[in-house]
């Protein structure tokens, strides 16, 4: 029986074309369109990256290495997207990757000049792995049309690690690669705020858990794939059949969402 490590290295490799090396961390980079995501990713990585497609899509796959007090990290740059609720290929690719690839930590750029609305894709993101960085970019902009964050203030609210910087000219990297490695290691761990849904909402995710919890053991958050049930999210039960091998347990699921 493989070890879970085995098996996350056998889950990238299959089925998102990802081979990192031995003792490697992996980081799943993730952004709204426009937010200097690509930016991150080279000042991160620098020329130590590579591109290709995602395996069965015309989707880029953009990889890039660093190294960090003395450990290599992996840096797995994923589609732009507002949404991860896979309506469109690029979102789908990016759960996937997320939920499925175990990342050790999920690195979410936003933009400083539009926190509100970039927002949205860092909350779904927390619904599904607390280990989450948020990295608010475009510090430099935000300055130039006088909009000040409170940054102490929004870690203390999304109860996850939050990192100010200004990408292209390197500010706050040191602090970002820092945070990335606390996180990757587990020296550092959050507990990003769950949102809470109305009454009807919350009772139905009550009364799936006890059988998602069975069914999907450690490997994914239960409460979040409740959630995706009730959505009606039948592309999401077939992405459980595929990377976890659970096709008894992806059927037991959409019979356990009749409620």
């Amino acid at each position: 029986m493989n070890m879970p490590g085995e098996n996350r290295s056998r889950v990238l490799r299959e089925h998102f074309g990802i081979v990192p090396e031995a003792g490697q961390y992996v980081i799943a980079l993730a952004g709204n369109p426009n937010v200097g995501k690509s930016t991150v990713f080279n000042a991160l990585t620098g020329l130590r990256q590579h591109t290709g497609n995602w395996p069965g899509k015309t989707v880029d796959n953009a990889q890039g290495t660093f190294t960090y007090r003395q450990k290599p990290f992996l840096l797995v740059d994923l589609p732009g997207t507002y949404s991860i609720l896979a309506h469109t290929v690029e979102e789908q690719v990016a759960r996937d990757f997320i939920c499925f690839g175990q990342p050790d930590a999920t690195l979410v750029v936003l933009d400083a000049t539009c926190l509100e609305r970039n927002l949205n894709l860092a909350l779904q993101v927390m619904e599904i792995t607390p280990n989450v960085i948020v990295c608010v970019n475009l510090i430099d902009e935000a300055r130039k049309k006088n909009i000040s964050i409170d940054f102490p203030a929004l870690e203390k609210e999304l109860g996850t690690p939050v990192v100010a910087a200004a990408a292209r000219n390197g500010e706050g990297l040191d602090t970002l690669r820092e945070t990335l490695y606390q996180v990757s290691t587990g020296a550092r761990k959050g507990n990003p705020r769950q949102l809470v849904y109305s009454p009807p909402v919350e009772a139905a995710v009550e009364k799936l858990l006890p059988n998602i919890q069975r069914l999907v053991d450690h490997k994914l958050n239960p409460r979040w794939v409740a959630l995706r049930l009730l959505d009606g999210d039948k592309a999401f039960v077939e992405s459980i059949r595929l990377h976890l091998d659970l096709q008894t347990k992806s059927e037991m699921l959409q019979e356990a969402a009749v409620i």
